[in-house]
């Protein structure tokens, strides 16, 4: 059987609306039409993840498990939609402090290939940070977006240049839509 295609995908900005470290269950709101474009990926094969940068535990300002609550919270709402989560990857430390896995590092993309048996030249990440096609790039992924939510109309407006060869769309649903449209088999 060949390596399974993924959707690696940033949360904050992406998946949900960014509310400055966001660590309250109650305060997720996803960016509309997440779910539905997830679940026609799902249904086309891919296997999905989510890779975050979570600097608040690391700068004291929420815990792990705060982390990890948002996270079941995030698993049930999508659940209820029909959308699975096959991994979800936390680069828990602040910027300055030393990190295995913290974006643009593709170490957390590397061990989802390796656990998932995933083919990167196959798979696509989706993020509103330049940190976040960086990684895609980084780990080898057939292409990196950019969503005009959270961070990324501004991350298009700064710096457009260093954007490469990044699909840029409106939000998760058209990155979605783009990636099946797109994917080769």
């Amino acid at each position: 059987m060949p390596s399974s295609p993924a959707l690696f995908l940033d949360r904050d900005g992406t998946l949900i609306l960014d509310k400055h470290y966001l660590h309250k269950p109650e305060e997720v709101e996803f960016v509309p039409g997440s779910a539905a474009g997830l679940r026609a990926l799902q249904e086309a094969g891919f296997l999905l993840f989510i890779v975050t940068n979570q600097s608040g535990v690391g700068r004291g300002y929420f815990s792990l498990a705060d982390v990890d609550r948002v996270h079941a919270h995030i698993e049930a709402e999508l659940a209820a939609e029909d959308v699975t989560f096959d991994g979800f990857y936390v680069a828990p430390e602040a910027p300055d402090q030393p990190s295995r896995g913290r974006k643009p590092s593709p170490a957390f993309l590397l061990e989802a290939a390796a656990d998932f048996d995933l083919d990167l030249s196959r798979s696509y990440i989706v993020g509103d940070k330049l940190i976040d096609l960086e990684t895609g790039w980084n780990a080898g992924c057939a292409r990196s977006l950019l969503v005009r939510t959270g961070y990324g109309s501004a991350t298009e407006e700064t710096q457009g240049t260093e954007l490469r060869d990044a699909v840029v769309v409106d939000d998760l649903a058209a990155a979605c839509a783009w990636i099946l449209k797109h994917h080769t088999a």
